[in-house]
């Protein structure tokens, strides 16, 4: 075994390798995460998969059925999401090992959980963010550089991470531009602990989505990815399928005022974030011409539709090898 591998986030999680099967909405699934856990990695689902809260709980539950490895619940936590107190309360009930927050403030999350020995790993994209998480009580950050596929940061991960790595005292996991093992192994020479990868595994056998949102992961390239802020009012990241380049993806002037207005910024983002998930939706389960779809540079690294136990080992070989050398 590479010692590479044996790190703080594989003594938190009590996994194997260092490695979170990322939360995607759409995407994510009971399924995944369950191949994930049985081959030494973890698997988080985005709350917001379910329509409703006995979905969640009951996914949850066929996880911990089939599986002895940890599970991960993604929880967006800011008023957008008009269901995230309920979605807590059931993943405290049901007993998942971490959360991992994303677009908003994680106190109240962060305060239900510690008391219940349930860890909290917090979206960042700077400094100032993580120092806050961390405040508050974080059991880790999730450092989201300028590679991640969906929404993304500004900061490279070889600005981003040793920066917090050097300037916080929980441990950061990277999020974003993990193509490969030897991606991997390069945030982990930068000081994470772990890294939470996405887009790869979107082309899998488990994954509930399109054969045709698979197949376009494996026939992209980092080159095709494109990045908009039309969505959410935040930079998201989508392949530049020819429905796509006919796009404006820039906000234009009017929507960059309601966006950044004191008084209409939250019912236009809450109108754009229905929107964008409504569209994103459709694009994931069926084609038609006005088919988006959500994906980072690493999909490079996908050159076939494969199972997770498969992309895993591909993750894994070359840095096992190198190990036993």
């Amino acid at each position: 075994m590479n010692k590479i591998l044996k790190t703080e986030l594989t003594k938190i999680l009590n996994i194997d390798y260092p490695i979170i099967q990322a939360p995607m909405f759409l995407v994510s699934n009971t399924k995944m995460a369950i191949e994930a856990a049985n081959s030494g990695i973890t698997g988080c689902i985005p709350a917001l998969n379910y329509r409703s809260l006995n979905e969640l709980e009951a996914s949850i539950m066929e996880f911990k059925a089939q599986s002895n490895g940890p599970i991960g619940i993604n929880l967006i936590v800011n008023k957008f999401n008009d269901k995230k107190n309920e979605q807590l309360k059931v993943c405290i009930k049901s007993g998942v090992d971490y959360i991992i927050t994303s677009l908003g403030n994680p106190k109240s999350t962060i305060q239900a959980c510690k008391p219940r020995g349930i860890k909290v790993f917090c979206d960042v994209t700077n400094l100032e963010y993580a120092r806050k998480v961390e405040s508050l009580g974080a059991d880790a950050i999730i450092a989201v550089n300028n590679k991640a596929g969906g929404h993304l940061g500004d900061l490279s991960p070889e600005k981003l991470i040793p920066e917090l790595v050097n300037k916080c005292n929980i441990p950061v996991i990277s999020a974003g531009g993990v193509s490969n093992g030897k991606d991997m192994v390069k945030m982990l020479s930068l000081g994470a602990c772990g890294v939470s990868i996405g887009t790869p595994f979107i082309a899998t056998h488990e994954a509930d989505i399109s054969n045709d949102y698979k197949q376009a992961i494996v026939d992209y390239t980092a080159n095709d990815i494109v990045v908009t802020d039309r969505i959410s009012g935040s930079k998201c990241t989508i392949i530049n399928t020819p429905y796509v380049k006919k796009l404006n993806l820039k906000a234009n002037r009017f929507e960059r005022f309601l966006f950044s207005n004191k008084y209409l910024k939250k019912y236009f983002k809450a109108f754009r974030w229905f929107q964008g998930t409504k569209m994103f939706k459709k694009s994931a389960k069926n084609v038609t011409y006005k088919t988006v779809w959500c994906a980072g540079p690493s999909l490079d690294g996908v050159h076939s539709i494969r199972h997770v136990s498969e992309v895993v080992s591909d993750f894994l070989n070359p840095i096992m090898i190198e190990g036993d050398n």
